[in-house]
């Protein structure tokens, strides 16, 4: 997740353009995409990524690399408002609980990412995510959504943090 400076994930207007990175950054963040099997993700996530099911090449190297790795991997999608999802390698699950992600991580060889600050919220409370990875992006939103639930409080351990060609910086911190 891209979040401004002040922890919003998208402004009060649900923008989040100024989070978008640059060729560099985004062959980053294809790096780090590259061991998960599983994207776990709300309604508003998966409409936001539907774009990379139909990517057109030659938009450059770093979006053209993303869309082949984004349709390599399973999705499901976490959502009591949609009925059915058309998207390939994509199911549909009406509401994600801790323990219907135990099943998710355990039935997948490799890493699961749960990816949206709502659908991650139940899960972060519930002590369920072992890694928290954000890109902080020079940019103060003054509003909106937050990445991180209110009242959720936890310790973390930096385990990595990495200025970035565009002014964000890229942070991870494990669960202690």
């Amino acid at each position: 997740m891209t979040c401004s400076l002040d922890g919003y994930v998208a402004d009060a207007d649900g923008g989040f353009d100024w989070g978008a990175p640059d060729e560099e950054v985004h062959a980053f963040i294809n790096d780090r995409v590259r061991d998960v099997r599983t994207f776990v993700v709300g309604r508003r996530m998966f409409d936001t990524m539907r774009v990379w099911d139909d990517w057109p090449p030659g938009q450059g190297e770093a979006a053209d690399e993303f869309a082949e790795l984004w349709k390599g991997i399973d999705k499901i999608v976490c959502s009591d408002s949609l009925d059915a999802v058309d998207a390939p390698r994509t199911t549909l699950e009406p509401r994600l609980t801790p323990g219907r992600l135990a099943e998710i991580v355990a039935a997948t060889d490799g890493v699961v990412e749960v990816s949206g600050p709502t659908t991650a919220a139940g899960m972060l409370r519930a002590g369920l995510v072992d890694e928290l990875t954000v890109r902080v992006a020079p940019y103060v939103a003054g509003g909106g959504l937050r990445l991180l639930p209110d009242g959720w409080q936890t310790e973390l351990t930096l385990a990595e943090s990495r200025p970035l060609t565009d002014g964000s910086v890229f942070l991870r911190y494990t669960a202690r």
